[in-house]
C-alpha cells in the first residue's frame, strides 16, 4: 500500500516536471512589427548564384552550388511556405537545401528554421554565442526573451567562430562575428560569379539597438556596450562589391529592385548607402551611451 502510494507520488512529481517543461517550450511568436514582414515578394537573382527568396522585408537568401544549396534566414514561422514556393519558382529544389545559416537568433529570422531543418535534413550552422538561445527557442535572448519560446527550439549541428569558413560545392562563406543586436549576431562574406565577373558580397547584420535597458551593468548582457563598439568598428573596415542585410528595408532593396526588373547586380553596389547606415547606427549608439 505504502509502496503504491509512493509510486503515485513519484509519478505525479515526474508528470509535473514534464508538464512544466512542455509549457516552457510552447511557442508564442510575437505579433509582427510590420505587415511587410509576411507580405509576399517575387524571388529574383541578385548576383551570380545568389538569390533573394524572402518576404517583402524579411530577407532570406539562397546560394546555389553543384553540391546543394545554402539558405540564410527563414523569416517568420509562416514564411516557410513562401520560401518553398520562391525556391521552386526560381527553378531549384527545396530538398537540395544542405546548409542552413542565420544572421541572428530572433523570431523574424528563425521562425521557420526548425521546420525547414526537419524537412530537408540540412545542417544548421550558427555563431557559437547563439547556441543556447536557439535551443531555448529565443526565450533566453537578453532583449526579446521571456517565459515562452518565440520560435521552435532547434539545435545547431555546427558552432562557428569569427573567421570560420562554411564550404559547400564551389562556395566558401566566411562568418563575421558582429555581436550587439544579439550576442551571436553575425554577417557573411563570400564571392559569387556570373557570366561576366565576380562579386564580393557582404550580407551585413546591422547592429541596431533593441533593448531599452541601460548598457551600463546590463544584467543579462554585461559586455553589450563593448560588443556594439567592436561591431561598429569592425563593420567599417569590410571591403565588398555588393552589400545586403537581414531586412530588405535596411539596404533599401525596394529602391534598387522592383518585381520584373532585369538582372542587374550593379544596383546593389552601394558603398555610400552602407556608410550612411553605419553612421546612423554609430549616432544611435553614442546617444544611447549619453542617456545611460
Amino acid at each position: 500500500m505504502l509502496n503504491t502510494l509512493l509510486k503515485k507520488i513519484a509519478f505525479a512529481a515526474v508528470l509535473s516536471v514534464m508538464v512544466a517543461a512542455t509549457a516552457a517550450q510552447q511557442v508564442k511568436e510575437p505579433k509582427p512589427w510590420s505587415k511587410e514582414w509576411s507580405k509576399p515578394y517575387k524571388p529574383f537573382r541578385i548576383a551570380g548564384n545568389l538569390y533573394y527568396v524572402g518576404t517583402y522585408d524579411l530577407a532570406c537568401y539562397l546560394i546555389t552550388t553543384p553540391k546543394g544549396n545554402i539558405l540564410i534566414n527563414t523569416g517568420l514561422a509562416a514564411s516557410e511556405k513562401q520560401i518553398k514556393q520562391n525556391i521552386k519558382a526560381l527553378g531549384f529544389k527545396f530538398a537540395d537545401t544542405k546548409i542552413l545559416l542565420t544572421t541572428q537568433a530572433h523570431y523574424d529570422h528563425m521562425g521557420a528554421m526548425a521546420a525547414i531543418k526537419k524537412q530537408t535534413g540540412a545542417q544548421l550552422m550558427v555563431d557559437e554565442k547563439e547556441a543556447d538561445v536557439l535551443q531555448s527557442g529565443g526565450s533566453l535572448d537578453y532583449a526579446l526573451g521571456g517565459d515562452a519560446s518565440s520560435f521552435k527550439p532547434v539545435t545547431a549541428d555546427r558552432l562557428l567562430k569569427d573567421g570560420d569558413t562554411i564550404a559547400l560545392g564551389n562556395m566558401q562563406l566566411v562568418i563575421l562575428h558582429h555581436p550587439g543586436h544579439t550576442k551571436g549576431a553575425c554577417s557573411y562574406l563570400f564571392t559569387v560569379k556570373d557570366e561576366q565577373q565576380s562579386y564580393k558580397v557582404l550580407i551585413a547584420n546591422l547592429p541596431t539597438i533593441v533593448t531599452d535597458s541601460s548598457f551600463t551593468n546590463h544584467p543579462k548582457y554585461p559586455a553589450i556596450a563593448t560588443d556594439y563598439a567592436y561591431t561598429l568598428k569592425a563593420m567599417k573596415n569590410i571591403v565588398f562589391d555588393i552589400w545586403l542585410a537581414s531586412h530588405a528595408s535596411q539596404f533599401k532593396m525596394h529602391t534598387k529592385h522592383q518585381p520584373g526588373d532585369a538582372y542587374n547586380p550593379a544596383a546593389f553596389k552601394d558603398q555610400a548607402g552602407y556608410d550612411a547606415a553605419l553612421n546612423d547606427l554609430q549616432k544611435d549608439y553614442d546617444e544611447k551611451l549619453k542617456k545611460d
